[in-house]
C-alpha cells in the first residue's frame, strides 16, 4: 500500500494509473471520497474491499472517511496471505493530518508514505524556470493559459484552504487572523521565526503564533528549517527559518502576478532563496537532513544538507555574478562542510576560488539526486 500526501493536488488519477502500469497491475478502481456516492459505497468498507478483490484500489481525499484505515489493515493482511504484497491500495490526501495519523495507527509496517511536492525545475525544464518561480509548482497554476489565470487559481487556493481545509483540523482558529499570519510570513520569506514580533502584529499571544505555525507546517504549506546547533563553540542563532513552500503561493499572498512585479518587489531575494531551498531539500530525499547556519557575528550558510555522508553548504543568490561572502567561508569551516556550493539563477555551472562550485539550479538538483542514489 502507498499513501500519497502533500501539496500537489492535480493529476492524481493519472499518476495512480501510471503506478499501476509500472507495477503490472491490470486496471484500477477509483473512489473520490469527497463525492457522496463514493462515500456511500464505503458504508461497509470490509464488504466492499472483499468484493473488489485483488487489484489496485485508489481512494482519493481519504480524510473524509478516516475509518477506512482499519478496514484497509484487514484487507492488506488478507491480500498478503494470497501473495499480493504490493500494488494493492493507493491512498491520496491533500490535507494530510488525518491520513498520516490513521496510517501510523492502523497500518504500521504495511504502508509507504510518499510526499508529492510541487513541480521541480527539472520537470519543467530550465527554460521555464522563471515561470515556475513566479507561478509556483501546483500544476493548474503553472499550466494556466496566462499569468492572470494562474494568479486567480492561487488566490482561490488560498481562500479554499482558509474556508474549507483548515477548519477541518482547527475549527476555532479565526480565518482572517490566520490569513494575516500567512501573509506576514510571505513578507518575511526565509527570515528567522520571531513569535513575539508576529504576535504583536496580530494582537494574539506568542503561543497562538506557534499554533498557527505548527498547523501550516503540518499541512505542508510552510517549511520550518531548523538552525544547525551542534556545539562548535560559537554563539549561534537558534530560531528556525520559515518558508512558504510554494513560491507561487508566496507571490499570491503578496499580490505579485507577473515577473516585472516580482523583480521590483522587496521580497525577491527571500522568494528566490525559499524556492531554491525547497527544490534542493526535495531532491536530497528523505534520508537527508536540512538546516541553516548563522552565528551572532554574521557567518552564514543559507542551506546545510547532510546527505549520504556529504555535508553540503549552500549559498543561494539569484545573480550568477555575486560571489559567496567571507562569512560563508567562515561558516563552512565552522561546520566542516565537505562541499561548498553557490547555487544561482544563471544557466551555467563553473568553479570558483576556495573550492566553491557555482551551480545552476538544475545542475545542483542533478548532483543531489546522484548523491542520494548511492
Amino acid at each position: 500500500m502507498v499513501a500519497l500526501v502533500g501539496p500537489r493536488q492535480v493529476g492524481k488519477t493519472t499518476l495512480a494509473r501510471q503506478i499501476a502500469a509500472d507495477r503490472g497491475v491490470p486496471g484500477s478502481r477509483y473512489f473520490d471520497l469527497e463525492r457522496a456516492s463514493d462515500r456511500a459505497a464505503l458504508a461497509d468498507p470490509d464488504a466492499l474491499l472483499d468484493q473488489l478483490g485483488p487489484g489496485l484500489c485508489i481512494f482519493d481525499e481519504v480524510q473524509f472517511v478516516p475509518t477506512l484505515f482499519q478496514a484497509l489493515r484487514v484487507a492488506v493482511d488478507e491480500r498478503r496471505s494470497q501473495g499480493h504484497r504490493s500494488g494493492q491500495f493507493l491512498v491520496l490526501g491533500s490535507a494530510s493530518l488525518d491520513l498520516l495519523q490513521g496510517a501510523a495507527e492502523s497500518l504500521a509496517g504495511r504502508v509507504e508514505v510518499v510526499e508529492l511536492g510541487p513541480f521541480s525545475v527539472t520537470e519543467v525544464g530550465a527554460a521555464s524556470a522563471n515561470r515556475l518561480w513566479l507561478r509556483g509548482g501546483f500544476p493548474e497554476s503553472y499550466l494556466a493559459r496566462n499569468d492572470t489565470d494562474s494568479m486567480v487559481w492561487r488566490e482561490q487556493f488560498v481562500q479554499s484552504y482558509l474556508q474549507r481545509d483548515i477548519p477541518q483540523f482547527a475549527p476555532r482558529l479565526p480565518r482572517e487572523t490566520l490569513h494575516r499570519f500567512w501573509t506576514m510570513l510571505a513578507h518575511l520569506q526565509g527570515a528567522e521565526f520571531n513569535a513575539s514580533h508576529l504576535a504583536r502584529g496580530l494582537d494574539v499571544s506568542a503561543q497562538s503564533t506557534m499554533r498557527y505555525l505548527d498547523l501550516l507546517c503540518d499541512l505542508f504549506l510552510l517549511r520550518r528549517l531548523p538552525a544547525f546547533a551542534h556545539n562548535i563553540g560559537k554563539r549561534l542563532r537558534k530560531s528556525p527559518k520559515v518558508y512558504i513552500r510554494d513560491s507561487g503561493i508566496t507571490h499570491a499572498l503578496l499580490g505579485i502576478s507577473n515577473m516585472p512585479g516580482l523583480l521590483k518587489h522587496p521580497v525577491i531575494g527571500g522568494s528566490f532563496e525559499g524556492w531554491v531551498a525547497e527544490q534542493l531539500i526535495t531532491a536530497a530525499g528523505t534520508m537527508s537532513t536540512a538546516h541553516f547556519y548563522r552565528t551572532q557575528d554574521g557567518a552564514e550558510i543559507d542551506l546545510l544538507l547532510d546527505c549520504h555522508g556529504e555535508r553540503i553548504a549552500v549559498d543561494i543568490k539569484r545573480s550568477a555574478t555575486t560571489k559567496p561572502s567571507r562569512g560563508f567561508h567562515i561558516a563552512c569551516r565552522d561546520v566542516e562542510a565537505s562541499c561548498r556550493w553557490f547555487v544561482h539563477g544563471g544557466e551555467r555551472s563553473f568553479p570558483l576560488p576556495d573550492g566553491v562550485n557555482a551551480l545552476s539550479l538544475p545542475d545542483a538538483i542533478a548532483r543531489l539526486r546522484q548523491t542520494s542514489a548511492h
